[in-house]
């Protein structure tokens, strides 16, 4: 479960950095590149990334704990 968490929470943060970065226009080239509404969403994985990292982090790895 804590290594699931890991991967899920290192996706969010990519994926919502990446989201975030074109939202600002820094990363042009897509439908994405200039809209508010694309940094907010990016903004919001990456808190639910690093709210899933320390989740992972926080849990000991033995069962039923």
């Amino acid at each position: 479960m804590r290594m699931t968490l890991y991967v899920i929470g290192a996706l969010c943060l990519l994926l919502g950095g990446v989201w975030f970065l074109q939202g600002v226009n820094v990363l042009p080239g897509s439908f994405m590149s200039g809209q508010t509404k694309w940094a907010v969403y990016g903004g919001l994985l990456l808190c639910a990334g690093v709210g899933l990292l320390l989740t992972a982090r926080r849990l000991t790895g033995t069962p039923g704990s």
